[in-house]
């Protein structure tokens, strides 16, 4: 806790960003670091980190995608190479020109994004049809010099992701290897994370810079705003070309690569805090806790040997069947302190053991969600903290999706599309003609724009709700993070 005040000290529905910065802070998840727009990843959000990693890695290390690590560091004239990339990334790139002793004769960025870098080393390794597809990952860090309003997690100079790049034969694979990211990304979001998604792309002015297409999983935070959670990019023929991709079909015949890149940061850490949290913390979905089960054994001197014996054969039975459990038997804390503790971390079941429930061969569980407690048999432990858990993870996503459900609405018209999102937040879905000139009003007006247009195409009956010309699509309108 660092000595600060241990509990939460705002609503979350009254100042939602002050509370976020207190949980984030006082769970130990994060604090801001020396260097201004920065974030010290503290040990339970690293933790968190973890999970998604290895959840995400396991996934695509199954579809035959390699892990490899780049250098931070990135030429200028590797960048200029694909001037659109460049140009994106500029007003946010960050440059080495001067080591100290010696102004850096050629400039060198530190890396916003790595395809500039690992384009090359494609074309290298890249001759024939049997070298495809070519499917790489790195974890790592990057820099993006934000001079916006920086917040953990959700906003940061500097942030961990991971960026899967491939190359493949035509676009037709590339756009099946694009669609397969963003379905784990929404695996790892619902099901790991308890997060509801839309997946969608982004609109033609919105893609990442080179991009063919660029889709998108967004989730709807509690203050009815859109987080742009994970994207993944079919960058067509741009960056072969650029950096001579290419491989000899089966026919001997030169032909360019299709490639693609895709990713997922700590930002989705943030997206976790807001969607499930309240006014008492973290709510952890049992499968990315760090630990499931917090065990607080309450004793007096005469029964401390009994008490604490009963805590230890529950936390040696439930991690003997794979569950995470924290024994918390610290003797400097009180019961309370421990409780408030763990539930501000999220926890998602405690479990109680004083001498009444040593003597009468029961738990008394409660459930961090809902608050509830219940007295269980000591011998049905295993079965009951399953179940539990299984409830809680099932319930955290259910919520999440009624909740998003319920804040998509339909407008037919400029004026419907800015008193919609003025007056009730979240996504309000209208006929649009693909033309970026018709999202200008509605964010002039109400700091709103185009979060994605559905990849499904959904029936477009009328004309664009903003111009009045023909509609080409239907587009989701949202502020967002």
């Amino acid at each position: 806790m660092s000595g600060q005040e241990l509990g939460v000290t705002v609503s979350k529905d009254e100042d939602m960003a002050e509370w976020y910065t207190q949980v984030v802070q006082k769970a130990d998840m994060a604090d801001y670091a020396p260097v201004a727009g920065c974030m010290i990843i503290e040990p339970w959000g690293m933790a968190i980190w973890e999970r998604i990693k290895e959840t995400f890695d396991n996934k695509i290390k199954e579809d035959g995608v390699e892990s490899v690590y780049f250098p931070l560091f990135i030429p200028e004239k590797y960048l200029e190479k694909e001037r659109e990339l460049l140009e994106g990334f500029l007003p946010e790139m960050a440059w080495i020109e001067d080591t100290g002793e010696e102004q850096v004769k050629d400039k060198i960025a530190v890396r916003p994004t790595s395809e500039s870098v690992i384009a090359p080393y494609m074309s290298d390794n890249i001759q024939s049809y049997r070298d495809l597809p070519f499917r790489i990952n790195q974890w790592a860090n990057v820099v993006r010099w934000e001079v916006s309003d920086t917040r953990p997690f959700l906003r940061t100079r500097e942030f961990l992701w991971q960026e899967g790049h491939t190359s493949e034969k035509d676009s037709e694979e590339a756009m099946e290897e694009t669609l397969r990211r963003l379905e784990q990304y929404r695996e790892v979001l619902e099901d790991l994370m308890a997060i509801s998604v839309i997946k969608g792309r982004k609109p033609e002015h919105d893609k990442f810079p080179g991009a063919k297409i660029t889709t998108t999983v967004e989730s709807l935070m509690p203050d009815r705003k859109s987080l742009q959670s994970a994207t993944s990019h079919h960058l067509g023929t741009n960056f072969s070309e650029a950096y001579d991709i290419t491989y000899s079909d089966e026919n001997g015949e030169e032909r360019l690569a299709h490639t693609t890149s895709w990713g997922l940061s700590t930002r989705v850490i943030g997206g976790l805090i807001m969607a499930h949290g309240d006014d008492q913390g973290l709510v952890l979905p049992p499968e990315i806790a760090p630990k499931q089960v917090v065990i607080v054994p309450i004793w007096q001197e005469e029964n401390e040997e009994e008490v604490r014996g009963y805590a230890e054969s529950v936390q040696e039975e439930l991690e003997g069947e794979g569950f995470r459990v924290e024994l918390d038997d610290r003797e400097h804390r009180s019961p309370g302190y421990k409780f408030n503790e763990w539930e501000l971390k999220g926890v998602p079941l405690r479990i109680e053991i004083g001498p009444d429930e040593a003597g009468s061969g029961e738990l008394t569980g409660v459930h961090r969600d809902t608050g509830e407690q219940e007295r269980f048999d000591r011998n049905e432990v295993v079965h009951h903290v399953e179940e539990d858990l299984d409830e809680m993870q099932d319930r955290l996503l259910e919520e999440q999706q009624e909740f998003q459900e319920d804040n998509v609405r339909e407008a037919g018209s400029e004026g419907e599309i800015i008193d919609t999102i003025r007056e009730e937040g979240g996504y309000v879905k209208a006929n649009w003609c693909g033309q970026e000139e018709c999202e200008e009003p509605v964010k002039d007006e109400v700091h709103a724009e185009i979060v994605m247009v559905p990849l499904e195409e959904e029936d477009i009956d009328g004309a664009c709700a903003v111009c009045g010309e023909e509609a080409e699509e239907v587009a989701y309108f949202s502020k967002n993070y």
